[in-house]
């Protein structure tokens, strides 16, 4: 098969989710026989950040420009399935351009369903636009559970697919380091990931200067007070996430709060942590328990009072049976044989109805 993929970014980690998703994906996708090219916008903030590495697995190319894109009509014409991604830039046009041009499969992979849901339901067409939607073949959601049905039954779409976030498990495992930090916690600053953050870590932090904590990620702003126990870190590079969840005794989950509402919205950092053993404190929302048995393979806390219960607890079996969860359903493997699975059921899905046109005319 031949895919193209039209994505927020690839070369760069720098303040997103979607490069670790999308590489630990088309990784796996390669090793299943398929070839892959790449487009992403060339932004000066990734430009300024990458950290790709040897991409070995597919063809990575930048592009400008809306226009510049159009160079790779026929790549796009000819490929097999061509996904376009949540946050492209400039994603309606090149919505309407891919679907305009693409002779195989359509696909939209939202990374960020919930939040692409509140920015329609508020006509904030940034990256798609309810036409949009059912001109894709299908659309692929990092949320699973009702929102799917919503998807289908409100905006049109022809087939609505979960296709959470994974990790690779040859580069995540546990590693053998001293322990840095009591609780961790890696992500990007976000306003309404924010009030959690304060009451699962800032607040016990404060309550336990003895323990050691970590916030890693950037954008947080200059004047957050951080108490003295907090260390900040302002990005960890993919490549060294393992070894930040060695460090650390327990992390910390948080989700942002479109997110919670949905649902069935699992993030990458707790399939990256549960692949290092590493034990998980998350908020709570529905679905989790579908993905981690609460108690026995993640901790679940709501209030300050939760965390500084569990930070004097002993969870390494907690950890180990993460870690089997994780490897048992939710790596990049598993993912790539989803979206083989999507993309050969939309190929079907098309051949079918072309067949039922050729009848009627017939």
């Amino acid at each position: 098969m031949r895919l193209v993929v039209l994505g927020l970014t690839l070369s760069s980690s720098w303040g997103n989710g979607h490069a670790t998703t999308f590489r630990a994906l088309l990784k796996a996708f390669a090793a299943r026989g398929h070839s892959i090219l790449f487009l992403e916008r060339d932004k000066p903030w990734y430009a300024d950040h990458r950290d790709l590495g040897d991409a070995d697995y597919c063809d990575l190319a930048l592009y400008d420009s809306v226009e510049a894109l159009k160079g790779w009509r026929d790549e796009v014409a000819n490929a097999d399935a061509v996904i376009v991604g949540s946050y492209v830039p400039e994603g309606v046009e090149v919505g309407r351009w891919a679907q305009r041009t693409a002779r195989g499969v359509t696909a939209f992979y939202d990374i960020d369903t919930p939040v692409t849901l509140a920015k329609l339901a508020r006509g904030d067409f940034e990256y798609l636009s309810p036409e949009l939607i059912p001109g894709y073949d299908v659309y692929l959601s990092f949320t699973g559970g009702p929102t799917l049905d919503f998807l289908q039954d409100h905006y049109g779409s022809p087939a609505a697919r979960p296709l959470y976030c994974s990790v690779d498990e040859t580069s995540y495992r546990p590693l053998d380091v001293p322990k840095r930090w009591d609780l961790s916690y890696l992500g990007t600053y976000s306003p309404d990931r924010q009030p959690t953050l304060e009451r699962l870590l800032i607040e016990p932090a404060q309550r336990c200067p003895e323990r050691r904590f970590v916030v890693a990620g950037p954008q947080y702003p200059a004047d957050i007070d951080w108490p003295a126990n907090v260390e900040r870190i302002d990005h960890v590079p993919p490549a060294d996430h393992p070894e930040f969840y060695a460090a650390s005794r327990f992390t910390l989950n948080v989700t942002r709060a479109d997110m919670i509402k949905a649902g069935w919205s699992p993030s990458v950092r707790l399939f990256e942590a549960g692949a290092c053993a590493t034990p998980i404190i998350s908020d709570r929302w529905d679905g989790l328990d579908q993905l981690f048995a609460p108690d026995r393979e993640i901790m679940l806390a709501d209030t300050s009072d939760d965390v500084v219960a569990a930070l004097g607890r002993d969870a390494t079996a907690m950890g180990e049976a993460a870690r089997a969860r994780t490897l048992s359903g939710h790596t990049a493997a598993h993912r790539a044989e989803e979206l083989e699975r999507w993309v050969e059921e939309a190929q079907a899905n098309a051949g079918n109805i072309s067949e039922s046109e050729e009848l009627a005319v017939t």
